[in-house]
């Protein structure tokens, strides 16, 4: 079996994989997460997620690599991380009562092959109408202030919906599990038998 590379720095991601028991390394790589001019929401997670397993592919000649982006979506606004608690909260006031859509993007580059796998993969997460003090109260307990959304569905943050709809739950976290084990299949690597 070829090397499996996590394009990733992120731990949430790495835990996720991890779920599969294959063998793997990460690697991060460096690329400008910008959007571009007129670019949808759907059109950036996936090209963001080919970008990264092309980016770690450019130090690898051979390994299927894993690239993964995700952007959360409320009325037509990309929703990224707050990165503080005051923006946090206008966030979490943004969306009480609504229903937010994650995109994550996936991809599987064979380095040896050239050949790219990718979809956008979403995940519905509606939200209870929340109190200023409610949400001031969940950001102190989490401190979600790096993820997109300003919530951590696999912790505290599942206080704050009042329903979840998606095909895979890993896909709310950041890699969808069920479409990944599809797409390495496809190259021959079947995670029930080892």
């Amino acid at each position: 079996m070829q090397q499996l590379i996590l394009g990733s720095s992120s731990p949430f991601r790495a835990q996720l994989l991890d779920k599969l028991q294959l063998d793997y390394i990460t690697f991060s790589p460096d690329i400008d997460e910008s959007s571009q001019s007129g670019e949808t929401p759907e059109h950036l997670v996936k090209r963001l997620s080919e970008q990264k397993a092309l980016a770690v592919a450019q130090q690898f000649d051979t390994g299927l690599i894993i690239g993964s982006d995700q952007v959360a979506v409320v009325d037509g606004n990309i929703l990224g991380k707050p990165g503080n608690h005051e923006n946090a909260i206008n966030q979490l006031s943004s969306v009480s009562g609504k229903t937010v859509r994650f995109l994550t993007g996936l991809a599987l580059y064979n380095a040896q092959t050239n050949k790219m796998q990718s979809l956008v993969e979403h995940f519905d997460v509606s939200f209870r109408e929340l109190t200023s003090q409610q949400i001031d109260f969940y950001l102190k307990q989490e401190k979600p202030y790096n993820c997109a959304g300003s919530f951590k569905s696999e912790g505290f943050g599942i206080s704050l919906f009042s329903r979840l709809q998606g095909d895979d739950p890993n896909t709310l976290i950041g890699l969808p599990l069920i479409k990944l084990t599809d797409f390495l299949a496809n190259e021959g690597v079947f995670v029930l038998s080892k």
